[in-house]
């Protein structure tokens, strides 16, 4: 970050460090979308195929997964 007006905080509205379980979610949705599609089916299958499960170790529903990015405020 820069000490100049304008300047970008790129994690000025995080409330906390991702945890190791954030980070991994991260880490695997980035490479979904590159390979399989940004469709809410292709994320939840892609997520699933890897074994990147929800933070209570399910599997992904499309339900679970906008209830944790609303819950992650992503």
């Amino acid at each position: 970050m820069t000490d100049t007006w304008p300047y970008l905080d790129v994690h000025q509205s995080r409330t906390h460090e991702p945890t190791p379980y954030e980070y991994k979610l991260a880490s695997t949705l980035e490479d979904v979308f590159a390979k399989e599609g940004h469709e809410l089916a292709d994320v939840v299958r892609g997520l699933n195929a890897r074994q990147v499960h929800a933070a209570d170790g399910t599997p992904w529903t499309e339900e679970s997964f906008r209830a944790e990015m609303n819950r992650l405020g992503a």
